[in-house]
């Protein structure tokens, strides 16, 4: 770190395990701002995880690169640094890896000198570590890691004093924090206008000491300081009305503090929530507050964790990003088949949403070009705008665009676009948090495509997998439905059928295999083809043979399964069920009733399992309903009551045909309770009145 400057450094080992690397030992910051990487995998998207992981250096040159080529570390850092990373390894011994952090005001390019020496560290070090090994010693890192102050030197008594006297002797009132934050030393002056004692604030987090400095800017500027080195500074007001000005100025050592009674001219307080560009060592970026927006972003990282679909991030994207930046008009686009296509928009004016709806990769735009060089794009005016991309459409009501790329797995995949309705610089750190946000949604939406992509697959098996139409069997008006479950619940494995056996015969059935993935939707085809296969036979045999043939097959999943005999010239029909939920039946005349069939084991489970069969009559205008147990199941409602639910709505559908009846019976469950589960219907009447059908 003395040889090249570097402000932090890291040392990190990888323990034997080989899973993540450890961090060993610290210079030039808190534990508690290292916190969060205290352990960092080898595939967690950090400079240290890709130099170990590759076997060679990493360089970030600056704010921007940092939020371009790793957005969650740039997010939870958005401050002005360089980077290098670097393994420690001997031949093909791996022992782990060095991170070294400079100041803000570091060029973006690591010099030739400062490369060879971050090289010979880590070649030393792995020296060290080998030869530790060699002799048996444990190499494996501290807990906590070591923390190791940077060297400075301690003045003689005589010195000290005299410098404590000068800084007494100054106007206002002056103090000093360690790297840690804690004050290391406040003048008397310092503490009467902070309005607390001496031996109250030594040894003290600012903070914590003075309730009315807890706010995340005032610990949001300390970390800038302590992180980039830069000078910076921040108003507040100690109660009831006292301004004061806070001059932050670090060191590798520590920060100087200077505190005096504010102006007018000063900057604006940090209880107000705004922050402002000032002069020298007060800049801050154009938004809300950096801690608000931070607040803001983080939120919308925890939340597009939890997104689903490209719709759910696109539309939880938007909710979420417009008021933590302040912009007024959002759109993402997507690439797909050499165009990008709108995936959603809000605030865009109607012509520029229908020109964004479609654009060639090839065309010169803005949206494209940081598709094509995944460099952002920030422009500051609608003249600016014009003048880089004369072939574009610009909405007149915004005076700035950020244009951003959404790369994820090292790819484009989309374009992201802010517009806002007032002119703005996007400054050095505005646009690393935007860059950063860019990145987060990259990855949120790589994982919703690749889950629409396997959903729409899922669903398409599932689908083939059903009938596609129903056969005609004379004497009987048939209607079936199904709907898939909710998107992020997965596929289902219910199924149904309807098997025409002879002039006077058919079959129906209806079931629903355990389960929500592709699994459970392959099992519903072979026990679909099961009951085909034996359809015919008594209901009883027909489940058995289905279950024998399920255990045979072993996948570890159950199935209920209802199966109906149905005899047209009797006018009966004969029905076993193995663990499914009983159908419904209305006869002529009559009110809808619950058919209670004798019990029957899940498929699945007992290879000697028997079904018993109940024979129903089955007289003219008859209806029956088949259903899974989706159609009547809701958090909080009990089984029984939504059954009897379903049956008063088939004695309300008396005057409907079967394909209305089966609608409004499938409607009426999903507005009372949308279901978690998927949902299949059959139902049936037989030919004849039905009061008056």
């Amino acid at each position: 770190m003395e040889e090249t400057g570097a402000s932090v450094g890291m040392v990190y080992l990888l323990p034997p395990d080989g899973r993540a690397l450890r961090l060993a030992v610290l210079s030039g910051v808190a534990l508690d701002i290292a916190a969060p990487w205290t352990r960092v995998a080898l595939d967690d998207p950090v400079p240290v995880a890709d130099a170990v992981a590759e076997q060679t250096l990493v360089w970030i040159g600056d704010q921007e690169e940092m939020a371009r080529r790793y957005p969650r570390p740039g997010l939870v850092l958005p401050y002005r640094f360089s980077l290098a990373a670097a393994p420690v390894s001997t031949g093909a011994s791996v022992w782990g890896g060095l991170v070294m952090l400079w100041p803000g005001a570091h060029s973006p390019y690591l010099a030739e000198d400062e490369a060879d020496a971050v090289r010979a560290a880590c070649e030393h070090m792995a020296g060290v570590l080998a030869t530790a090994a060699a002799d048996g010693r444990s190499v494996l890192p501290e807990q906590p890691p070591l923390v190791v102050p940077p060297r400075r030197r301690a003045p003689e008594p005589s010195a000290a004093a005299a410098v404590a006297a000068f800084v007494e002797r100054l106007p206002g009132g002056s103090c000093a924090l360690a790297i840690d934050g804690r004050i290391t030393f406040v003048t008397a002056s310092a503490a009467q206008l902070l309005g607390a004692d001496v031996s109250e604030l030594m040894g003290a987090l600012p903070w914590e000491a003075l309730p009315w400095l807890d706010d995340p800017v005032v610990e949001d500027r300390y970390r800038t300081a302590v992180i980039s080195r830069d000078p910076t500074a921040f108003t507040a007001v100690r109660p009831p009305d006292t301004r004061l000005l806070f001059e932050l100025h670090p060191d590798a050592t520590g920060i100087s503090v200077r505190i005096t009674p504010a102006t007018t001219a000063d900057l604006p307080d940090v209880a107000a929530g705004t922050e402002q560009p000032g002069g020298t060592g007060r800049s801050a970026l154009a938004l809300p507050g950096r801690a608000g927006a931070l607040y803001n972003l983080m939120h919308l990282a925890a939340t597009l964790s939890e997104a689903v679909g490209v719709q759910d991030v696109v539309g939880q994207t938007a909710d979420q990003m417009t008021p933590a930046l302040g912009a007024q008009a959002f759109a993402l686009l997507t690439t797909e088949d050499g165009r990008l296509r709108l995936a959603g928009q809000r605030g865009c004016a109607p012509r520029l949403a229908e020109y964004l709806y479609s654009l060639p990769l090839t065309s010169d735009t803005p949206a494209v070009r940081v598709v094509a060089t995944g460099s952002p794009v920030f422009r500051n005016s609608p003249d600016d705008l014009r003048d880089a991309f004369p072939d574009g459409v610009v909405d007149s009501a915004m005076a700035s665009w950020a244009f951003l790329p959404l790369i994820a797995s090292g790819r484009p995949i989309g374009s992201l676009i802010l517009g806002y309705d007032r002119m703005r610089n996007f400054n050095s750190g505005e646009r690393a948090i935007l860059t950063s946000l860019a990145g987060l949604v990259a990855q949120a939406l790589e994982r919703a495509r690749l889950y629409d992509t396997k959903h729409e697959l899922a669903h398409r098996l599932q689908a083939g997998l059903l009938p596609h139409s129903l056969p005609s069997v004379p004497g009987i008006d048939i209607a079936a439905r199904y709907l898939p479950a909710g998107l992020g619940v997965g596929i289902g494995g219910d199924f149904y059928d309807v098997i025409r056996l002879d002039a006077t015969t058919a079959a129906v059935t209806i079931g629903d295999v355990q389960g929500h993935d592709i699994d459970a939707a392959v099992l519903m085809g072979q026990v679909r083809t099961a009951v085909h296969a034996s359809a015919g036979a008594p209901p009883g045999e027909v489940l058995a043979r289905t279950n024998r043939l399920l255990l045979d097959l072993d996948p570890g999943l159950f199935t209920s399964c209802l199966y109906a005999h149905l005899d047209l010239a009797r006018h009966r029909a004969v029905l076993a069920t193995a663990g499914h939920p009983p159908p419904l039946c209305r006869l002529p005349r009559r009110a809808s009733e619950v058919l209670d069939l004798p019990p029957g084991l899940l498929l699945g489970i007992d290879a000697n399992a028997t079904y018993p069969a109940k024979e129903v009559p089955l007289p003219p205008g008859t209806v029956l309903a088949l259903y899974t147990d989706g159609l009547v199941e809701a958090p909080g409602v009990d089984m029984d009551e939504a059954t009897a639910d379903l049956a008063g709505h088939l004695d309300l559908g008396r005057d409907l045909t079967m394909d209305r009846l089966a609608d409004v019976l499938v409607g009426h469950a999903r507005g009372s309770a949308p279901s978690a589960d998927d949902i299949a219907l059959v139902v049936l009447r037989t030919a004849g009145p039905d009061d008056g059908t």
